[in-house]
């Protein structure tokens, strides 16, 4: 005779009816209910806040204040100093893309801005997005020329 799904049940033991607390003095767990007599765990709703950490301060609250304002619209550049530009040679046209080539740009979607850090021996055609004062005295000065290109 083969078994049918209707004979299927538990272990005898493996499950225990819940106790069902507060239902008379009689009863397991009767008057209190488990919750000891008066104060904060006796009350209906007792167990604190969402957030409350029994005493600690509140994760929320330990966390500095927003500080500050970034501006939502500025503008990262890659920064190139003059002293990086030495292994170019001289009369190169000195644009995104021979700078790109030459590994001295480090994210290719930001535009380039030259710096006056160091000195520049050879003449350079730099066409590049922004050019500190300095940095174009200085190339002005070697015999190159500085063109601004336009911000896409």
């Amino acid at each position: 005779m083969s078994m049918k799904l209707h004979d299927l049940k538990p272990n005898p033991g493996s499950k225990k009816s819940r106790i069902r607390v507060a239902r008379g003095t009689s009863g397991k767990g009767g008057k209190t209910a488990g919750r000891g007599t008066k104060g904060y765990g006796a009350r209906a709703g007792a167990g604190g806040k969402l957030y409350r950490q029994g005493g600690n301060l509140p994760f929320y609250r330990r966390l500095p204040f927003k500080r500050g304002f970034t501006p939502p619209f500025q503008q990262s550049y890659n920064e190139i100093n003059l002293d990086q530009l030495d292994g170019f040679k001289a009369n190169a046209k000195i644009n995104p893309q021979t700078l790109e080539e030459a590994r001295l740009i480090r994210k290719p979607d930001w535009p380039v801005v030259i710096l006056g850090r160091g000195d520049v021996k050879k003449a350079y055609s730099v066409s590049v997005h922004r050019v500190s004062k300095g940095a174009k005295a200085k190339i002005e000065a070697a015999g190159g020329s500085v063109e601004i290109l336009a911000i896409e």
